[in-house]
């Protein structure tokens, strides 16, 4: 069945549109782990607290709030949804830049949480009524290059920005865009027929949130895919959210440097494993429909020696090429998976699917990746230091030149140690891929959605 509601331009245009709208929530997102180092240092926070603002304090509210929104997106103007969405993360990052203390930015993060969390269920749930089964995996690849369009931008703007003006301005500037972009999605873009893509008829009512996740519990693959979700998005936020601090405290990077690097990396890889996944899947999926679990399966699995072996290196030239790397094929796993959760589920769950999968994702990837990494780059750095206690001594006073150099090296140590530590979830993740593809077809198959 074809859109009723556009044609091939106006579904580029929306692509386009859903696309900017992901790059600027992570823009948004990214900034705050780009000028990380400066925070800790001007507020004089421990890792654990700035892993909290990276992970508890944004992925607890995007959590609680993505299954309400995407409820509303089950019924409601989708489009509508994502325009507020929007305008609100954005103010409340531009807010982040005048927060006074530790409490007000924790506050402001929150809500950079609250209004991201309307952005992913409504996207997917208008893609999957633009683009046949066949093709969501190519489209969601497509939607999903916000991610590395985002971080690209978020770490080299806001590197430089954070640098030239402080970590401050770094905020205010880069929350800015989003304003407008709110906008253009209110004025241009249509909400389209639901289940217009669908080869089978899309059934009327929507139905409640306890039939949603009966089905999700019900259906194997969706189980497995949950748990390998949130495996890889532990490991991988973790990764995310520290690197570039690791970038100035252990290669000894400039602000700027760190960004950009980070930017790079991250900018030219996801671009790269993104449409690999995506249109990979989908090619390979002609074949056989395992390949939308198996190919991610062996991405996740590819990326966590690669992750462990480039956080042991000494210098950043060397650390640099293995991380791309194990960049490319870890982000090989989103557009398969969102596409087979998309296709296992009926068209008015689809913007529930969507949030309940990002539900375990961010609440346990999101809030504990980056928590827990705290927690042990503190552990780990106290057991590194010489010098006594290590919190009392280099973090809650300011510690003389001598003294300095000394807590450096102990944090550098400690956050090293836990970037190796945490790829060992990355292989956990791939079973459970595996595992999914064992059940796929037949679950395809009950849910009517082979062609």
């Amino acid at each position: 069945m074809t859109p009723s509601t556009g044609g091939r331009a106006y579904r580029a245009w929306l692509l386009t549109l859903l696309v900017a709208a992901y790059a600027c929530s992570f823009v948004d997102r990214i900034v705050i782990a780009i000028v990380g180092q400066s925070v800790i240092a001007e507020l004089q926070l421990t890792d654990l607290q700035f892993g909290l603002l990276g992970g508890m304090a944004f992925a607890l509210f995007y959590s609680a709030f993505g299954l309400p929104v995407a409820r509303l997106a089950e019924t409601r103007r989708r489009t509508t949804i994502l325009s507020i969405s929007i305008g609100l993360w954005s103010a409340m990052t531009m807010l982040c830049g005048v927060a006074q203390n530790y409490t007000q930015l924790l506050l402001y993060r929150m809500g950079v949480g609250i209004g991201e969390a309307g952005c992913t269920p409504a996207s997917h749930s208008l893609i999957s009524d633009y683009y046949p089964a066949r093709q969501r995996a190519s489209a969601l690849g497509i939607y999903f290059l916000g991610v590395p369009l985002g971080t690209l931008l978020g770490a080299a703007f806001g590197g430089w920005l954070g640098e030239m003006f402080g970590w401050r301005m770094a905020m205010v500037v880069v929350g800015a865009p989003g304003l407008l972009l709110a906008l253009v999605v209110w004025l241009t873009l249509r909400e389209p027929v639901r289940g217009s893509a669908d080869v089978r008829a899309p059934g009327e009512g929507t139905p409640p949130l306890s039939a949603v996740v009966r089905h999700v519990v019900g259906v194997p693959t969706l189980r497995h895919l949950m748990v390998a979700c949130t495996l890889t998005t532990l490991a991988a936020n973790g990764i995310s959210t520290f690197a570039p601090v690791f970038f100035v405290r252990g290669f000894g990077l400039r602000l700027s440097e760190a960004g950009l690097y980070f930017g790079v990396i991250m900018g030219v890889a996801g671009l790269v494993g993104l449409l690999a996944g995506g249109f990979g899947a989908d090619l390979a999926a002609r074949r056989d429909q395992r390949w939308y679990a198996w190919l991610p399966a062996a991405g996740v699995l590819a990326a966590a020696p690669l992750y462990a072996l480039a956080y042991s290196q000494a210098d950043v030239w060397s650390a640099v090429p293995l991380i791309m790397l194990a960049a490319v094929f870890l982000s090989t796993y989103p557009g398969p998976t969102f596409a087979m959760a998309q296709n296992l589920v009926a068209p008015r769950m689809r913007a529930s699917i969507a949030a309940i999968l990002l539900l375990l994702m961010n609440l346990v990837g999101q809030g504990l990746g980056p928590t827990l990494m705290g927690q042990s780059s503190d552990l780990l750095a106290g057991r590194a230091f010489a010098g006594g206690d290590y919190r009392q001594t280099c973090v809650d006073t300011r510690p003389d030149a001598d003294m300095a150099a000394a807590c450096a090296r102990a944090s550098a140590t400690g956050l090293q140690q836990t970037l190796v530590g945490v790829a060992i979830f990355l292989p956990w993740g791939a079973l459970h891929f595996v595992l999914a593809a064992r059940t796929l077809r037949r679950d395809l198959e009950h849910a009517g959605a082979l062609e």
